[in-house]
């Protein structure tokens, strides 16, 4: 089973109440997330405990330039980021690094997986 983990913990109420249903990694990810597979959505530092949220389904894997990012990929993404260079400046700071607008991207989007108790 893969996860998407998110670092800061501030995800965590954006993630429970459905606001948060992408997340945008530098890099080519598409072996990685494919469209279908079930992930857990975590939350928690690297190299440390994690706290599993959900179960999530990859929705959609797209690969593209930082400059092509769509307001509504920003959006799901981070529902308080309108802009281009809102994404830019969260992903220089997670990657320790400046990103441009060449820099390539995977946006992955995901909806959580409602797992009922079985029936009786």
């Amino acid at each position: 089973m893969y996860a998407l983990n998110f670092y800061s913990p501030l995800f965590i109420d954006q993630l429970r109440k459905g606001r948060k249903t992408a997340t945008i990694r530098l890099g080519d990810k598409r072996r990685k997330y494919e469209r279908g597979q079930l992930v857990w959505v975590t939350v928690g530092h690297r190299h440390g405990p994690r706290q599993r949220l959900f179960t999530a389904i990859i929705d959609e894997v797209t690969f593209k330039r930082v400059g092509d990012l769509t307001q509504r990929e920003i959006e799901r993404d981070n529902p308080e980021f309108r802009l281009v260079e809102d994404i830019q400046q969260f992903l220089a700071h997670i990657y320790s690094r400046p990103i441009d607008l060449d820099d390539e991207v995977t946006v992955v989007h995901f909806s959580e997986v409602i797992e009922f108790p079985p029936l009786d």
